[in-house]
């Protein structure tokens, strides 16, 4: 893939930018700003350079919200980047031809309002791509999607990577030749789809650790008792990974009620919230002789307030690798990302990824349909 560097000509020329702007907001703001943030710099490139920019994003459309990216538009500004938000896609061709002028930027209006973004139509794609002369991706955590805006327009333009997705490219490629000792700590929910992953690293990594509701299955595939907790639907087998040294989970779980309990002695009427502080305290030394962190997903329930035990790993991984310059910890995924930067240590950790789903489909696949894309 081509990096934005290699643009011959910037000044008049329309690109197109596929950014990550699906953040969470609440009232009409947003509430964490990290995608935002990690797309700047590249904007700023274009802009600085003389092009006209269009920016373009998907959020996500739940029942009962209105899926605007207005409030996006306000944080850009806040950031020091003036932008036209434009809600309706088809007024957008008229303004960056006779009122756009080079270095300004405008935001389209959410992807995901209309139905060809999702079925990667044809149609779609080309009005999208016919705003502009580049297409430029810097939607790593949207490039598992084979949707227009990541697909589909590259057909029809020249494309080219900016600057996060190269870094994400070439900060978790690090993770297939990693420095050993090597620990992986894999939390989150559906295991199924996480199977692959599991396989792969259990090869390549020293340590996986297996945390959140994945850790459930495993608990379940041990016979023990996982009472309400989150488990998968029971098509997983698990169970020729249960013997496998490397492999780790939790030696105390936290309940609803805050109790702290062995895994296997767990009620049928209970729920596994957490991880435990012995696990915690269990993980530090594994941590603490590591030369390489790969960290995606929370040990808990972190949208619920379950948070201890993701903000305890947070501070054993950024204290050291910060202490430690020949340690990499590269660390993904929504909730662990914000609680990293919920604790202010965002700049502790080598690399934090904008990929949640995007970040383990690139580990296990080594690549993703946008990327593909861009040639």
């Amino acid at each position: 893939m081509r990096s934005i560097t290699e643009i011959e000509y910037f000044d008049g020329v329309k690109i197109l930018v596929r950014a990550d702007f699906n953040v969470p907001i609440k009232n009409g703001a947003v509430t964490d700003d990290f995608r935002i943030r990690t797309a700047l710099p590249t904007i700023n490139f274009l802009c600085e350079k003389g092009a006209k920019v269009i920016l373009m994003s998907h959020l996500e459309v739940k029942e009962g919200e209105k899926a605007t990216l207005a409030p996006v538009a306000e944080v850009l500004k806040k950031l020091g980047r003036e932008v036209k938000f434009i809600s309706n896609i088809r007024d957008a061709n008229e303004f960056i031809d006779h009122e756009l002028d080079n270095g300004q930027c405008v935001l389209l209006e959410n992807l995901r309002l209309n139905e060809g973004e999702k079925k990667n139509d044809r149609k779609f794609a080309e009005e999208l791509a016919s705003l502009a002369d580049i297409f430029v991706n810097e939607a790593f955590s949207a490039c598992h999607r084979k949707h227009a805006s990541i697909v589909g327009v590259p057909k029809f333009l020249p494309s080219y990577a900016g600057f996060q997705l190269e870094k994400e490219v070439k900060n978790l490629s690090q993770a297939f030749n990693p420095a050993h000792p090597f620990i992986f700590i894999l939390s989150g929910a559906k295991f199924e789809t996480k199977l692959p992953l599991l396989e792969k690293f259990l090869r390549i990594a020293d340590t996986v650790f297996v945390g959140g509701a994945l850790a459930n299955d495993i608990f379940k595939a041990k016979g023990y008792e996982t009472g309400r907790s989150v488990v998968s639907d029971g098509s997983v087998d698990l169970s020729k990974y249960l013997s496998n040294p490397k492999l780790t989970v939790p030696v105390d779980v936290v309940i609803e009620n805050n109790e702290i309990k062995a895994p296997d002695l767990l009620g049928k009427d209970e729920k596994i919230v957490d991880a435990g502080p012995a696990t915690v305290e269990s993980l530090r030394g594994k941590i603490n002789a590591a030369k390489f962190i790969l960290w995606n997903g929370p040990l808990g329930l972190y949208e619920d307030g379950f948070t201890a035990a993701t903000a305890g790993v947070t501070r054993i991984v950024a204290d050291h690798t910060s202490e430690n310059k020949n340690v990499m910890s590269i660390v993904g995924g929504g909730d662990t990302v914000a609680a990293i930067e919920s604790l202010g240590i965002s700049d502790k950790f080598t690399f934090l990824s904008t990929g949640g789903g995007a970040m383990l489909d690139f580990l296990a696949q080594g690549n993703l349909p946008g990327i593909e894309a861009l040639g």
